[in-house]
């Protein structure tokens, strides 16, 4: 019968390799190094809270950038009559919304752990880009559309003057999107690891938005400049729908990675090897049957091993073992905050067959 072992503190089993003596406590031997675990937690929440330090200025610079360029788009749309200029400035307000969430994300995702969330508040990143690429899809890339449909069903009043101011908005616009884009990939690049800076969802989202802004903007001119030149609406509301689709793909992409995490999306499987690979190495473990992970975070990886271990280790020292893989765990992998330990003794074939090893449903 499997012994859960978690955090590094066993149950005894009477006679064996693992636990049992009922409502034996082996605390004490977890705590043999106080401190030890809290230095790495520290640590990382350090640099996690200095990582949300530069993505909020972030978010701020494109919220700010937003509403002052969705204000300036509004304004030369109803001069010049313009549906494209007006769908762009549906994106802005819809990025401005958008950069709301991101920051009550950032805030709401640092809460401690409590009774009701014991895993913590990590969660709550994803949970507000869902939102957020909710509202691009419903305020952007709706209105996009239907801006697009009613100038080809009615056409649009064209205004010279107007079409003029419209233009100038756009460059500006162009300008202030294009600006914000290269705060926010300066800030990738600065957190290193290449893309894996964009492993945060809020700073991932910015990074779409301002990309899919600066793409949107330069639809939203070429379509005004051939419709001056051609007069032909056609070609704005063609450039209205195009910013439709780019809004609703974008706002898909952010949506399916936000569902992944929220519904218990794995580790990557290079950490997920290297936690076994480290497992394995250990010479008290026999075999590693499983190693299940989720992510709980943007730092906060749960862990859930299945170990058999070598025969003839009493209770004590499994006790010892486990709270040094435990330890061992959180040094090598500092985004690893839970750490669960289910010594077997089951075959390794039965072990692998099982539901908690396969993700059936019922696992335990």
């Amino acid at each position: 019968m499997p012994v859960p072992v978690a955090d590094g503190r066993p149950h005894r089993k009477a006679g064996g390799r693992v636990a049992a003596e009922a409502g034996a406590d082996t605390e004490a031997h977890a705590d043999a190094e106080p401190g030890a675990d809290a230095e790495v937690t520290a640590d990382a929440e350090a640099a996690g809270a200095k990582g949300d330090r530069h993505t909020r200025v972030t978010v701020l610079v494109a919220l700010g950038a937003n509403l002052v360029i969705a204000v300036a788009k509004a304004v030369g749309g109803v001069l010049a009559g313009s549906p494209a200029l007006l769908s762009e400035a549906a994106h802005s307000v819809a990025d401005s919304l958008n950069e709301v969430f991101l920051l009550a994300a950032l805030r709401r995702s640092r809460r401690p752990a409590d009774t009701r969330h014991p895993f913590g508040y990590g969660k709550e990143r994803f949970f507000w880009s869902l939102l957020a690429a909710v509202g691009i899809f419903v305020m952007g890339g709706c209105f996009s559309f239907f801006q697009g449909f009613e100038a080809l069903r009615g056409g649009a009043e064209e205004k010279l003057s107007g079409y003029v101011a419209g233009l100038i908005v756009l460059g500006v616009a162009l300008l202030a999107e294009g600006a914000s884009l290269l705060r926010a990939l300066y800030q990738v690049r600065r957190q290193g690891d290449g893309l894996g800076g964009l492993r945060d969802p809020a700073l991932r989202t910015v990074i779409a938005e301002d990309g899919t802004a600066v793409l949107g903007v330069s639809l939203a001119l070429a379509g005004m400049a051939l419709h001056m030149a051609t007069g032909q609406v056609v070609w704005e509301a063609s450039a209205s729908l195009a910013i439709g689709l780019l809004l609703v793909y974008v706002a898909y992409r952010l949506g399916r990675d936000a569902r992944a995490q929220l519904v218990g999306e794995a580790a990557d499987p290079e950490l997920t090897g290297r936690i076994r690979a480290l497992l394995r190495a250990q010479p008290e473990i026999d075999s590693v049957e499983a190693v299940l992970t989720m992510k709980m975070g943007l730092e906060s990886t749960l862990v859930a091993a299945r170990v058999d271990l070598m025969p003839g280790l009493d209770s004590e020292r499994v006790e010892e073992v486990a709270v040094r893989i435990k330890r061992s765990l959180a040094r090598t992998f500092p985004d690893v905050g839970q750490i669960f330990l289910d010594v077997t003794d089951r075959p390794a074939g039965e072990a692998r067959e099982s539901p908690a090893a396969t993700g059936e449903r019922g696992g335990a």
